[in-house]
């Protein structure tokens, strides 16, 4: 295949010898031709299929199909280098049957594939005449054709080829043609970049998604769930019989106590966990919004609805709903939920279509239903519906050998957070915390250590970075009645337990560690009644 070089690092001319005399075919013509206002024409429409599309294939066939039905191309197809593999591949062409698998064959990819490497566009004035490529138009057998392959380069690099076959014409002006297509070319090169950035971030999103669902299950494992006190134990047997169900559970409790998690252990256990976990806190919601949130709204239901809106059941698709505070919700909502759970379907505010609902309901409350009941502010029926499968979660007061575990798991998460080197909990610390009533329960526990944790000032907590309401509670033995005597009694025994704990009951290393002799220790002990057994392990 001879090749030469009419335009110097820019154009490759394959057959040149063959082009009429004088400068390369320019030829006089109107800036208003035909044939211009045909370009004009289809680069507009060429913009507007680039940006209607998502699929990138199906751009390419509309550009090539836009450029044979304005007669600018007798046939055309696209190739692009495929980024994993880097092969080249035809994605569209347009064109008679025989001129499209023409533009598939070999030779044409040879030209392809030069074009790709060089990233310089070729130019084949007369086909025919080329033994190697054997190129004849399929419509008219005894007319010459001319190719054109423009280079689609992105990122600065050549990741494909635009071809165009057009009729031979003796005055052609073969730069303008050239400038044209190697237009569309750099039209197409920035669909390819839009697409290729769209897919990268598509795949990191999905990359991220599949890791955030590993580390919510992680989290959310039965073994994350902390305390080993009887009515916690008998919670994770419940949590593990309804798990894998699909029965609707309602979990019940005081504020504080933990529902949230629990759900979330229950969905994340359950065959949905790759689906949705969806969360609504009816409390939070105003009773003329939640109707709305939940199932959604057509344009125009309301003032201000000015699209449509899916709800919170249709967001949960395949996967759990939660509904946390479920006492609070509307007599109006609540026959609407009646008849999703009755009936699987539903239909948006303002709307007519029916939508059919597969979503595993969990709901929480920490009102009394039954009485709500009585008093008329719950519907019965409803609350049958809901109350299939009922968790109690105890209060804390009820679990207080589970204070100890939750103080420590906290403690970990806070100074890790605060970037705080506390080690432990004293010892008067923790008969502090054991000996409180916790009427906020496992939420006030954690507030308090995390505030703790704030204030220390050193490796261990002690009770004075304790709250005041922990500190002035009759029951932990620090109420602000006491006398100068008593509080610096109560301020050596604390000092000298926590002395005790670090050396695993060792009056001798206590002694050294506070800087005194066996002596004064022994008395301390004996004075203030300190059984030194407890911390030896």
């Amino acid at each position: 295949m001879a090749e030469s070089a009419a335009v110097p690092g820019t154009l490759s001319i394959v057959g040149q010898n063959r082009l009429s005399s004088g400068a390369p075919g320019y030829e006089s013509r109107e800036p208003d031709s035909p044939s211009d206002v045909r370009q004009l024409t289809s680069l507009v429409e060429i913009s507007r299929a680039l940006a209607s599309d998502l699929r990138l294939r199906a751009k390419l066939h509309q550009v090539l199909s836009i450029l044979h039905s304005q007669n600018l191309v007798l046939s055309a197809s696209a190739a692009l280098v495929a980024e994993n593999s880097g092969e080249l591949h035809v994605e569209a062409t347009v064109g008679p049957k025989v001129a499209e698998e023409r533009l598939r064959g070999r030779a044409v990819e040879s030209v392809l594939n030069r074009v790709v490497q060089t990233g310089r566009p070729v130019l084949i004035p007369e086909a025919s005449s080329e033994p190697a490529l054997c190129i004849r138009s399929s419509s008219r057998s005894t007319e010459e054709i001319t190719v054109f392959c423009i280079p689609i380069i992105v990122n600065r690099q050549a990741s494909g080829a635009l071809t165009t076959e057009v009729p031979f014409k003796k005055d052609r002006d073969y730069e303008r043609s050239l400038k044209f297509f190697s237009l569309v070319a750099s039209m197409i090169a920035q669909a390819v970049k839009i697409n290729r950035l769209a897919d990268a971030e598509r795949r990191r999103l999905l990359d991220e998604n599949v890791h955030l669902k590993e580390a919510l299950q992680e989290r959310y494992d039965f073994s994350n769930l902390i305390g080993n006190s009887s009515p916690m134990r008998s919670v994770y047997e419940q949590v593990t019989q309804v798990a894998a169900t699909l029965t609707t559970v309602m979990l019940r409790g005081e504020s504080g106590t933990g529902k949230e998690l629990i759900a979330h252990a229950i969905h994340y256990n359950s065959p949905r966990k790759n689906h949705p976990f969806v969360k609504v806190n009816c409390a939070a919601l105003p009773e003329t919004l939640i109707e709305s949130e939940l199932f959604g709204y057509e344009k125009g239901a309301f003032t201000g609805a000015h699209c449509q809106k899916k709800g919170r059941f249709e967001l949960a698709e395949g996967g759990t709903l939660f509904l946390d505070e479920i006492g609070e919700i509307n007599s109006s909502t609540a026959v609407k939920l009646l008849r999703v759970l009755q009936e699987k379907q539903f239909e948006r505010l303002g709307g007519t279509r029916t939508i059919r609902a597969d979503v595993r309901l969990l709901v929480a409350t920490n009102k009394d239903l039954e009485k709500a009941i009585a008093a008329g502010t719950f519907r019965e029926d409803l609350y049958y519906r809901l109350n299939v499968f009922a968790i109690f979660v105890p209060p804390l007061r009820e679990r207080k050998s589970d204070v100890l575990l939750l103080a420590e798991h906290f403690l970990e998460k806070y100074s890790s957070r605060h970037g705080k080197n506390i080690k432990r909990i004293s010892t008067p610390a923790i008969d502090m915390l054991m000996s409180y009533h916790w009427p906020g329960n496992v939420r006030e526990l954690e507030n308090t250590i995390e505030r703790s944790v704030l204030v220390c000032d050193g490796n261990v907590i002690h009770g004075h970075h304790l709250p005041p309401t922990l500190q002035t509670a009759e029951a932990s033995g620090t109420v602000m009645t006491l006398s100068f005597k008593e509080a610096v009694d109560a301020y050596e025994k604390d000092l000298i337990q926590d002395t005790l704990k670090t050396t695993r009951g060792s009056r001798s290393k206590a002694a050294n560690l506070l800087r005194t002799t066996n002596r004064v220790i022994n008395y301390k002990i004996r004075k203030l009644n300190i059984d030194c057994s407890r911390f030896k392990r």
